[in-house]
């Protein structure tokens, strides 16, 4: 709903060397077999081979971005300034040279190998011929955007540890570029600002709040730079403690100029800090547990309109989201799942609207906004439009807050629309879960999610990496798997992972699919990707293309009327933007999920994109055999094309080695049992059986074992990304775990043995 402010009613940088305090490297990246190293190796020695390009003009430094050259960015079609290309966030970019007719040309220019297995989200910014990426924990590489040589690089030098706070992989999904300076969050909270010449560290400041605590907040969003501050979110609702707010900080020194909380902090405290708050708190159920902290963090959508001097931010979900024992909570949640529009220079609330009062379905609103000037009817519209992850697409007037439209582009069973007067979603009632299972549509990963969508200047349209799929909810507070303390009271299944049987030891007797599936009224409940190509403003689909893959990338439209997204199974696709139709695929081997760019050096235009499929469910669970990332192993890179380029060159096949012979088993069952609850709550989210992003520690060498809680409690492989646990587990703690993953692995082991002698 919009509701205005009452008050406008009254009028350090390193080369990649063996010297200390080098990046250090992934835990599998480490691991990495011959093969892999020999590849990346050559692939590194290819990038070097090619002759250093003419310098940028005498006139420029590195980084040289104000507010005049972006406000201007039309004017210099062969930059990508910012994380969308312009301060609208538009992924479009008016660069044509690649079009309907040249797309079958497109080739291989150069890739840059980044020594890692994880989810890469970023888009790379280049200016004046150097490109600046950021990657896993919030490394940044400078590159020659014309041969991929590396410039230099910087790594913040995040402990591993961080990565057990964040929901969806350790990934960063951006950097900002101004004047000179390379500003970038870390997984751990700190905001860095990197000189864009040297790659040394200018200034390091610390955003989080809770870090005496140890509370889980974490920073994989993109910086914003906003007039004379520089603006970044945290991410974390999901987990217990946190509360949502975004911060200011000055360009020059770093110094705080100004925090914006989101939600309410606990009454009993006291009056509260902000004045928004004081109506907020009225909105929350006298009952909430406050320990939760509440939400509502900011860890995408943000973006700056220097006209209006407004910063808009989309907050998530509150904290716990979802329906508890004894019913609702019984209220809207205020400022949790809304766009909120701030005044830069001050940090006071101009507007809000509330996308999802009493969100209990994770529908945050912090997907990526874009700001665009419609003609609505008679008049032109200064808007801020969103594919939000509850399947409806928002065009809002972004001076007043207005809703001019709310549309679904995806189906939704959850809400049978907005009320026209109030813009408040009408709960149906297969959104109730509390009396039993539903199959709700769309997901708890949305309808969209932090993949950006692109706004065409040239056809108008808007083009969504959609996601068409439903999810079973399970209200868990009185089932056997109870509340997880401090996070959700609710568990959500794909159609593909629901299976009564497997889950009834957790969750008790659950109805069947077909059951569920039956009133949905849809031809398949399969989780599916879809490209949508939008019309904002007659609020329609003009035309879709189901994707190989449920998880997919952002898109990337230019003037070459061309629509360009990366998918799992390691291809970027070429469309036309006005029909959909297939142009060209390129197989890259590597699965992408981030957002292509483009730009050009010399004349010469080039198509990047940062390559490595990960995210949530990147992480979550073993990669699917349809993926480049299970046939190739997910080699993270950046990887540039150009007209005339060859095949892109792929990692080498993937083939799993033997499961080696466990220690022998001599833990008891009891012990073994205890170590398959911990697990689960302390390590299957990133250690996965099967072939995933970081190792199957079912697969463990004999080595391994024997150092195993050097490993978990001491850090003996924090250089590798893995952090020490002793904080949370004890020495009887690891050593269950331990006994957990010996059994597993003897099962496996006989089960191979079984296979290859039956």
């Amino acid at each position: 709903m919009f509701v205005p402010n009452p008050s406008l009613r009254h009028g350090r940088a390193m080369k990649r060397s063996g010297a200390p305090g080098t990046s250090r490297s992934d835990p599998c990246a480490a691991r990495a077999g011959l093969c892999l190293a020999l590849w990346l190796a050559a692939v590194a020695g290819c990038a070097r081979s090619h002759p250093p390009p003419a310098p940028p003009a005498a006139t420029r430094t590195a980084g040289d971005l104000d507010a005049s050259r972006l406000a201007a960015a039309a004017r210099e079609p062969e930059q990508w300034f910012t994380n969308g290309r312009d301060g609208a966030g538009t992924y479009y970019s008016p660069l044509a040279g690649i079009n309907r007719e040249t797309a079958p040309r497109l080739g291989f220019a150069w890739q840059y190998p980044l020594g890692t297995r994880r989810g890469l989200e970023a888009t790379p910014v280049v200016v004046d011929g150097i490109m600046y990426a950021a990657g896993n924990f919030g490394r940044v590489y400078s590159l020659d955007a014309a041969t991929g040589r590396e410039r230099w690089t910087y790594d913040p030098q995040v402990d591993g540890r961080w990565a057990r706070y964040a929901c969806c992989d350790a990934v960063n999904r951006g950097l900002a570029l101004w004047k000179g300076r390379v500003y970038v969050g870390s997984l751990d909270g700190y905001l860095h600002a990197i000189d864009a010449r040297s790659g040394q560290r200018l200034w390091r400041v610390d955003t989080l709040l809770g870090r005496a605590q140890q509370l889980p907040y974490t920073s994989p969003g993109f910086p914003v730079v906003a007039g004379k501050v520089v603006v970044i979110g945290n991410a974390g609702a999901d987990f217990r403690g946190v509360r949502g707010y975004v911060s200011a900080f000055d360009l020059e020194t770093g110094a705080l100029k100004w925090r914006f909380f989101t939600v309410p902090r606990d009454p009993k405290l006291g009056a509260q800090d902000q004045p928004h708050l004081v109506e907020a708190v009225k909105t929350w159920d006298p009952r909430h547990r406050w320990e939760f902290g509440g939400g509502g963090t900011v860890w995408d959508g943000i973006s700056y309109d220097p006209d209006l001097n407004l910063l808009y931010v989309g907050t998530a979900n509150a904290s716990p989201y979802t329906i508890k024992e004894g019913g609702r909570r019984g209220g809207d949640d205020l400022y949790a799942a809304s766009i909120i529009a701030i005044h830069a220079d001050t940090g006071q609330m101009a507007w809000y609207y509330q996308v999802v009062p009493g969100d209990e379905w994770d529908y945050d609103s912090t997907q990526k906004m874009i700001l665009a000037d419609l003609q609505i009817g008679t008049q032109l519209r200064r808007v801020l439009m969103q594919a939000s992850k509850n399947g409806f697409f928002y065009v809002i007037d972004r001076a007043t807050g207005e809703l001019i439209s709310a549309k679904s582009f995806a189906y939704t069973n959850w809400t049978k629309g907005l009320d026209p007067r109030s813009g408040r979603p009408i709960p149906t009632p297969e959104a109730e879960y509390l009396q039993g299972p539903k199959l709700i549509y769309p997901s708890m990963a949305g309808a969209h999610t932090w993949q950006p969508m692109s706004f065409s200047a040239q056809t108008g349209l808007v083009y969504i990496p959609a996601l068409e799929a439903p999810m079973v909810y399970i209200e868990t507070a009185r089932r056997p798997a109870g509340l997880i303390e401090g996070n959700f009271t609710v568990a959500g299944f794909f159609p593909e992972d629901y299976d009564p049987k497997v889950l009834a030891p957790l969750f008790g007797a659950l109805p069947s699919l077909a059951s569920l599936a039956a009133p949905a009224a849809v031809n398949s409940v399969r989780s599916v990707g879809v490209l949508k190509a939008w019309d904002p403003v007659k609020g329609q689909v003009v035309w879709e293309r189901p994707l190989p893959t449920f998880w997919s990338g952002g898109v990337l439209s230019t003037g070459g009327e061309i629509v360009v997204q990366g998918d799992a199974e390691g291809m970027l696709v070429l469309y036309d933007a006005r029909t959909g139709n297939v142009l060209r695929k390129v197989d890259v081997g590597t699965g992408i999920i981030a957002a292509p760019m483009t730009y050009a050096v010399h004349g010469e235009q080039y198509l990047a994109f940062m390559a490595g499929y990960g995210g949530g469910p990147g992480l979550y669970a073993p990669f699917p055999p349809n993926t480049a990332a299970y046939k190739y192993g997910n080699a993270g890179r950046i990887v540039a094309l150009k007209l005339g380029g060859g095949e892109v060159p792929r990692p080498p096949l993937v083939e799993d080695e033997p499961f080696p012979q466990p220690p022998a088993r001599e833990a008891r069952a009891g012990n073994v049992a205890h170590g398959a609850v911990l697990y689960n709550r302390h390590c299957g989210r990133c250690h996965t059986f099967g072939r995933g992003e970081l190792p199957d520690l079912r697969r463990m060498a004999a080595p391994t074992h024997a150092i195993f809680d050097a490993i978990v409690l001491q850090g003996a492989y924090a250089p590798r990304g893995m952090g020490r646990f002793d904080d949370v587990l004890s020495a009887q703690d690891a050593h269950d775990i331990h006994a957990f993953l010996v059994d597993q692995a003897w099962d496996a082991f006989r089960n191979q043995q079984a296979a290859t002698h039956p």
